[in-house]
């Protein structure tokens, strides 16, 4: 089989190369997925609602070596989802874009639709080699050349999507390298001396990263305890900011809509109507949360602190099965600003196979879908 163009992978960087390409030229091109339906990630994106984008695309969202290219290609164009899309998009109060329908796996229709018929699509098949020329072998013994290969494997994140890492081998023999890899937007083990009792708690709270003695992130949200440690949205959120450091510490400050004084007043007024010590804080915090923050403050004095500012060390995360996104991936030192191969001409990359990811909030797709298209437009150009 002879192709112009072999997409790897058929999740969201791909499936946004393959359309771009069919709606902008008539190249024949083929998506190689091994799950067996595309976009299978991309339907659950957003806990299933599909968060696609965020209203603030500053380049502050992203990390690793391949920012300044997020920068470049993920926040320059606000409205790249929206074209890419032929339903209504939404932005919610925290800047998040989501169809309207808030439904993920029509986006997944969205996508499909547009390419049905325009482009050939390989299910539930492995690459297993990739030569140059190009000659991709697939793990059932066939066989495809390409005049271009759009490399959308994904990452490391979610080995249920057929993401496990195992895709970067493929282009190593040119000469790319893969930087370290962590899980990210994950929940994080911490230790649990002081919320052993509190499992199944879910809190609104602002969370910090700490990394060296200093919050590098603070989100409000929810926080959910758990045996390992903490989940929930402000978790997610911060868990970038950790998950390639060591030593990082989170602080988690309850009732952060009420200052320390406000408090203190309270606790006056409560122990004046002959409330004990330990039930200060019965009804403005889950009761089992209460006992742990005084139980943990010890003195009367230092509850107040410690509802602003209770720390729980670090100690890992939950791993790539958990996680959202891979923070690592194809060494951008080997990619051009184009996304095209330094090591051989018309390979290209996209999506979270490079060394980029982005904060909670839609950021990591618009990185996904933008450069796809991007790739496909820079095919479209050397042709």
């Amino acid at each position: 089989m002879k192709y112009d163009v072999a997409v790897i992978g058929g999740g969201a960087s791909g499936l946004a190369c393959a359309v771009r390409l069919t709606e902008k030229s008539q190249l024949k091109t083929v998506i190689i997925e091994a799950g067996d339906r595309l976009g299978k990630k991309l339907a659950s994106a957003g806990n299933g609602q599909g968060n696609i984008s965020n209203a603030d695309l500053s380049p502050s969202h992203y990390f690793g070596g391949g920012a300044k290219l997020a920068e470049r290609i993920a926040c320059s164009d606000p409205q790249a989802c929206a074209r890419l899309f032929d339903c209504i998009l939404t932005a919610d109060e925290k800047g998040r874009i989501y169809p309207a329908g808030r439904q993920a796996s029509s986006l997944c229709d969205c996508l499909i639709r547009k390419i049905n018929g325009k482009a050939d699509v390989i299910l539930s098949t492995k690459v297993t080699r990739l030569e140059r020329g190009f000659k991709l072998t697939l793990s059932d013994g066939r066989t495809v050349g390409a005049r271009f290969v759009v490399f959308c494997a994904g990452g490391k994140a979610q080995k249920q999507f057929k993401t496990d890492g195992s895709a970067y081998a493929l282009v190593e023999p040119f000469g790319h390298k893969t930087t370290k890899l962590y899980p990210s937007l994950v929940q994080v083990k911490t230790q649990t001396k002081y919320i052993k009792a509190l499992k199944g708690i879910r809190a609104d709270c602002n969370a910090s990263a700490i990394v060296d003695g200093k919050a590098v992130k603070t989100v409000r949200g929810d926080v959910i305890f758990t045996e390992y440690g903490v989940s929930g949205n402000a978790v997610f959120a911060i868990s970038p900011y950790i998950t390639d450091k060591e030593g990082t510490v989170i602080s988690l400050e309850f009732l952060p809509d009420v200052c320390a004084s406000e408090i203190a007043q309270n606790f006056e007024r409560r122990k004046s109507a002959g409330c004990a010590v330990g039930d200060l804080l019965s009804g403005s915090l889950h009761n089992r949360l209460g006992a742990a923050v005084i139980a943990r403050a010890q003195t009367e004095d230092a509850i107040i602190g410690t509802l602003k500012n209770f720390t729980l060390q670090v100690e890992g995360t939950l791993g790539f099965d958990y996680a959202q996104v891979t923070r690592g991936g194809i060494d951008v030192r080997g990619i051009n600003g184009n996304l095209e191969s330094k090591y051989a001409d018309n390979l290209f990359f996209a999506g979270e196979a490079l060394d980029v990811d982005g904060d909670c909030g839609g950021y990591n797709l618009q990185w996904a879908f933008t450069s796809g298209m991007y790739t496909a437009d820079k095919i479209i150009e050397k042709i």
